[in-house]
């Protein structure tokens, strides 16, 4: 007993004496071609600190930063050693050629910084072997494509010069040679100066071959938009980036059997289309006053519900404007009207089609017009104006003009009616305006003992003081509590969770296996970014699994989340995973989320 009492004091010891030399390591490749893309990437055998990466001057930064965490112990004859490890991987695309540095990157724990060397990359044009071809992509990291070889991405516009306003089809396309089990996301240029249109685009399901410059690929479309531009001079599109997973033999082929026993394994890779440049033109000459804002071909059409009506009944005045272009941003007409007819702001319906042709179908503008007065009325035709980018010419459009007429109603004492003038016959007799007054006294009674003089009213006055400075106290209390939003949201944050774990089981009842793993992702990080105070915008792995470490979470628990995490993403863009292994995950979640509201 006492040596076993010995050795945990021993072993108590080592432990907090140990100590570990925080070091920032830097892996990136010496030579790179231009226009290729490529992966950078700092090691730091440490946690609880705070990572800063540089600023990468000369190179266009792709994604980043993609995090792994990795930890060890060993006890050997006596001693033991611990190693944390945290990745931060950048994938990066050269612009032009030169030589370049990228300055260190810092790594802060507590109040001690530690900084990595520099980095010196050489951009060379041409074909090169790189010197050192492993460095920037350490195993286990996903490698970045350049565009070219056996799977690339391509961002295509139908026209590069286009006026402001008209219409641009962007499709994103994949282009493959490889065996892809899935895709892990696809993140989209944030097309900044566009009003922008998703076009319906059937699932990738399945890709066709066609002969790119005499070689066989598989190809998909991914997704189509609908770029309206609206500012003119040269635009910018930002590349496309999309993080797939391929499948990749491991081991030699069996000279008898071939492929048939040969095992498979996912490589993640990343791949990128190239920006895109568009020239964006303003409309020649001078705007009509009544342009209505719409680049494209347009026929409008007008309707009044009825041309006969009563003094104060109303009117439905419709306007449609149909054609192809962007409709959607068409202005309201501008009604000249007499100013006996009273008009309200118009309800606005819309029927609009975006296919890769452009936006087409009809956008009506319904007025509302009660006349005031009686008499006959005459509703101005309606000019309307677009530019046509086929002639380069603004076109006008004309409504035609409407005639109505405006009776006096039936009861002309009823509801409030304005009248230009009125005439003796129109005035009635409504009878006396003053009123003999009761000249007979009335009944008198005397009156009895007054509240104030019982002893009833006084207590019941008090209790209603007292009442409402408690009700006072307690909504102060309230007011105070609620006040901090951080402890409101990490009071309610198991309860949100639990809610959002019940739309999930929902969803897998239903077998919709897609929303079920969202609502399960949703769940996961709502409740971390609620309990651990961290915004939805900071929240990421590594912050993540270092505050839960603070908080005295063990690193089973940390492993487990990152583990559902990996298996909720991956289902979500390759569905294979089972009813069941759909439920263990549904279980292994609601556990998570029960121990950490336990011991935090």
């Amino acid at each position: 007993m006492k040596k076993f009492v010995l050795y945990n004091v021993f072993f108590l010891l080592s432990l907090s004496g140990y100590t570990q030399d925080v070091t920032l390591k830097a892996e990136f490749p010496s030579i790179v071609n231009e226009g290729e893309q490529f992966s950078v990437s700092w090691t730091v055998n440490a946690g609880g600190g705070e990572f800063s990466a540089p600023a990468f001057k000369g190179f266009s930064k792709l994604m980043g930063p993609q995090t792994s965490y990795s930890s060890s112990t060993q006890i050997i004859n006596g001693k033991m050693s611990q190693q944390t490890t945290y990745t931060y991987v950048y994938y990066l695309q050269t612009i032009e050629s030169g030589k370049f540095v990228i300055p260190p990157a810092r790594f802060t724990l507590k109040t001690n910084t530690f900084t990595s060397d520099s980095m010196h990359i050489e951009v060379v044009k041409g074909s090169v072997q790189q010197q050192n071809p492993g460095a920037g992509n350490p195993a286990g990291s996903s490698t970045a494509n350049s565009g070219s070889g056996d799977i690339f991405i391509n961002l295509s516009l139908d026209r590069k010069e286009v006026f402001i306003g008209e219409h641009i089809l962007a499709t994103v396309k994949l282009f493959t040679r490889a065996n892809i089990s899935g895709i892990n996301e696809i993140k989209f240029p944030s097309f900044n100066s566009f009003m922008k249109s998703d076009l319906e685009t059937p699932p990738l399901n399945s890709l066709r071959q066609e002969n790119i410059n005499g070689t066989v690929y598989g190809t998909g479309v991914v997704q189509q938009f609908l770029l309206y531009p609206q500012v003119t001079g040269e635009i910018t599109i930002e590349p496309v980036q999309m993080s797939v997973l391929v499948q990749e033999r491991t081991g030699e082929t069996d000279p008898i059997f071939g492929d048939f026993f040969s095992s498979y394994r996912n490589v993640q890779r990343l791949i990128s289309s190239h920006a895109q440049k568009i020239t964006v033109k303003p409309l020649p000459g001078t705007k009509p006053d009544d342009f209505s804002g719409v680049v494209g071909k347009l026929a409008v059409k007008a309707s009044i519900s009825k041309d006969s009506v009563n003094v104060n009944d109303a009117i439905n005045y419709r306007i449609t404007i149909s054609g192809n272009g962007n409709i959607k941003i068409a202005d309201a007409p501008v009604l000249k009207l007499p100013p006996d007819i009273e008009v309200y702001d118009p309800k606005i319906f819309e029927q609009i089609k975006n296919v890769p042709g452009g936006s087409s179908g009809n956008k009506t503008f319904e007025y509302l017009l009660i006349p005031r007065h009686n008499g006959d009325f005459t509703i101005p035709s309606v000019t309307y104006s677009f530019f046509n980018p086929s002639n380069g010419r603004y076109e006008k459009l004309t409504t035609e003009e409407f005639r109505i007429h405006a009776r006096k109603g039936n009861d002309q004492n009823t509801g409030i009616t304005v009248y230009g003038g009125v005439s003796k016959e129109d005035v009635k007799y409504l009878g006396k305006d003053i009123r003999f007054l009761k000249s007979t006294p009335g009944k008198l009674s005397k009156a009895g003992n007054l509240i104030l003089s019982k002893q009833a009213f006084y207590s019941a006055y008090a209790f209603a003081f007292l009442s409402f400075l408690i009700v006072l106290f307690v909504r102060r209390e309230h007011i105070r509590r609620n006040s901090d939003l951080n402890r409101v949201r990490n009071r309610k944050a198991g309860k949100v969770a639990v809610k959002r774990l019940r739309a999930a089981s929902v969803c897998l009842k239903n077998n919709q296996m897609d929303k079920f793993y969202e609502e399960i992702l949703k769940a996961l990080w709502g409740y971390l970014s609620d309990k651990l105070n961290i915004p939805v915008s900071d929240l990421t792995r590594t912050s993540t699994v270092s505050v839960l470490i603070e908080k005295g979470v063990n690193e089973e628990k940390v492993a487990n989340l990152s583990s559902i995490l990996d298996t909720c993403e991956y289902a979500r863009f390759a569905p294979s995973a089972s009813e069941t292994e759909a439920e263990k995950i549904f279980e292994n979640a609601s556990r998570f989320i029960k121990s950490v509201e336990n011991s935090i």
